[in-house]
């Protein structure tokens, strides 16, 4: 029995350990692109989609204030042609008054001789 106790308990015989020296490993520095191909395609279309938009603005708002311009332009026109209308209507009342025209008429020598008039009906 004791030569199986022996054959248990055996020691091991521990060889002098080599202190590990640090692998020099090549760090293989894999520079990861700041983008990738298709990232950077994606950017390009969102930039241009942005600059698209942007000039699509300015351009509609100059046109607006065009527009803008030009209607004030146009409703100066017709404050003044509707004023030049109003003077007009007063000259033509004032100028079609009977006693006017009557001595418009006598003036140029017309004389009212009562058997040449005709009535016609007024509108």
């Amino acid at each position: 029995m004791a030569l199986r106790n022996h054959h248990h308990s055996e020691t091991y015989i521990s060889r002098p350990s080599i202190p590990e020296q640090p692998q020099i490993q090549k760090t293989v520095k894999r520079h990861r692109k700041l983008l990738s191909k298709g990232e950077k395609i994606l950017l390009i279309c969102l930039l241009s989609v942005v600059t698209l938009l942007a000039v699509m603005i300015i351009q509609t708002q100059t046109a607006v204030r065009s527009t803008t311009t030009d209607i004030s332009q146009i409703e100066k026109q017709i404050d003044t042609t509707s004023k030049e209308n109003t003077d007009l209507s007063i000259q033509v009342s004032e100028l079609s008054t009977y006693d006017r025209i009557w001595k418009k008429a006598e003036e140029l020598g017309l004389k009212l001789n009562e058997q040449n008039v005709k009535v016609v009906p007024g509108q």
